[in-house]
């Protein structure tokens, strides 16, 4: 997932540095959404993985 925000970032840039405003603004925000999905994902999986822990064999 981190990769897509990557990846409509660098979409956001280009397409800003050729002056497609609305398609930069768009990838912009898609990309913001999914790296605060990312983040989300990754602090809930933190938790659960404390939570869980380690069962001895």
């Amino acid at each position: 997932m981190l990769g897509w925000a990557l990846l409509f970032f660098i979409i956001a840039i280009i397409a800003a540095v050729f002056g497609f405003g609305g398609i930069a603004s768009a990838s912009a925000g898609i990309a913001q959404i999914l790296f605060v999905i990312f983040v989300i994902l990754f602090i809930l999986s933190l938790i659960f993985g404390i939570v869980r822990g380690r069962r001895p064999r």
